[in-house]
């Protein structure tokens, strides 16, 4: 008996690194995945009631929007859209921001970008006046479905 509890005290004394060891790695296979994992998407502005409303009565509206794709110099892919807004209400714009929102086959999210189409450098933009717009994307995901992405207005700022 003697001995079977020494054979005993040997497997459980050689079994403990071992647990240790699969802790030690399944931890830090933990630690690598938390770690890689994308950030959780990051909350825009808000579009102001005013904006909304502003919106809804047809005072910004986007025309003539195409997407195009080339291949850049570095064997990259450069996708490109254009368009025109233009601000048919009676208030001056200083600022108007786009959510350029990009899909998976499957309509789930893979991207949203935001960014200005209308800036107070640029002038802003007047009642009645129309500005094109130009969005250039060279690093988009891969899992992207290739469609038109949905753009929305994510702000506007009047004067």
């Amino acid at each position: 008996m003697a001995v079977i509890s020494g054979i005993k005290k040997e497997k459980t004394g050689a079994l403990v690194p071992l647990v240790i060891v699969a802790l030690v790695l399944g931890l830090g296979g933990f630690l690598f995945w938390y770690l890689q994992r994308p950030a959780p998407p990051q909350p825009g502005p808000v579009l102001s009631e005013e904006a909304r409303t502003y919106i809804r009565a047809g005072g910004l509206k986007l025309s003539g929007v195409e997407m195009k794709a080339a291949k850049s110099y570095m064997n990259q892919m450069l996708v490109e859209i254009t368009g025109n807004i233009t601000n048919s209400g009676g208030r001056p714009l200083r600022q108007v921001d786009l959510h350029c929102v990009f899909y998976d086959p499957y309509g789930q999210l893979v991207l949203r970008d935001l960014t200005s189409i209308v800036k107070q450098k640029a002038g802003g933009l007047t009642p009645g006046e129309t500005k094109s717009f130009r969005l250039a994307f060279d690093t988009l995901p891969e899992s992207w479905n290739q469609q038109m992405p949905q753009l929305v207005i994510a702000r506007i700022v009047f004067e």
